[in-house]
């Protein structure tokens, strides 16, 4: 089963399950966000949330942690089931940095919708259709979203986590043209934090990616004028900011 949990200094949440579980996760991840020329307005979101496939990818790969999970098995149930066994599980492990996870939340609401719309080719009531009630896709990725927003809640006090939910799933902007390197400058703010800070600055992080405020605006002006003057697609302009080398997870 695909477990979410926070880090232990609140730098982020690690996400682990075993072989089944990452390559469920990796399949539906890919399938809802499309490809690059189905939504180009969300190209920029859909690389970040292909970043969490990539971290999957290696995980089964061997390049990412493992942590071992007690399977319920013992002495006694080996013995009147007449086999021996382990009595844990191998797990495959990964971890996202808070604020990239918070964003990838609200950007799977965007693709959900357009992966449902895709299958009903109808925009009302579509997430009632027979078609898409039981997909398996849909149904994955909204697990896997109920899971991080589990870890989230157990992470903050009470209201703190309604009003996050409110600006994530009420308020939150659409994200067509999100200037994503703005995500960069907050995971780098959030890690240079102790884990009380963490801890308290989470819903400030929620505020920031859905509010689209003063530095927001500074960034994408920052980055939309780069574009131009090089030439370039504003997805390959980067900021002069630099992701430590060891993360105190």
């Amino acid at each position: 089963m695909l477990r979410v949990s926070s880090t232990k200094n609140l730098a982020g949440i690690t996400i682990s399950g075993d072989q089944g579980d990452f390559e469920s996760l990796y399949d539906s991840l890919h399938e809802i966000v499309g490809d690059e020329e189905d939504h180009p307005s969300h190209e920029a979101a859909r690389l970040r949330v292909l970043g969490i496939c990539y971290d999957l990818r290696h995980a089964l790969m061997g390049d990412r942690e493992i942590v071992l999970v007690e399977n319920g098995m013992d002495k006694e149930k080996m013995k009147h089931m007449g086999t021996i066994t382990h009595d844990v599980n191998v797990y495959y492990s990964i971890n996202v940095i808070w604020p990239e996870m918070l964003f990838v939340l609200m950007a799977l609401n965007d693709f959900c919708r357009f992966y449902a719309y895709k299958l009903t080719k109808r925009r009302y009531d579509m997430m009632l259709d027979k078609s898409v009630i039981w997909d398996h896709n849909l149904a994955q990725i909204r697990l896997f979203q109920a899971e991080a927003a589990k870890c989230l809640q157990e992470a903050v006090e009470g209201k703190t986590y309604s009003r996050m939910i409110n600006m994530m799933v009420v308020d939150y902007p659409w994200l067509e043209g999100y200037i994503t390197q703005y995500l960069d400058v907050l995971n780098v703010r959030f890690l240079d934090m102790d884990r009380e800070n963490r801890k308290k600055n989470l819903s400030i992080m929620v505020k920031r990616l859905t509010e689209k405020g003063k530095e927001y605006r500074s960034v994408e002006r920052t980055i939309l004028e780069a574009a131009e003057e090089y030439d370039r697609n504003p997805n390959d302009i980067r900021l002069n900011i630099e992701y430590p080398d060891q993360i105190d997870w």
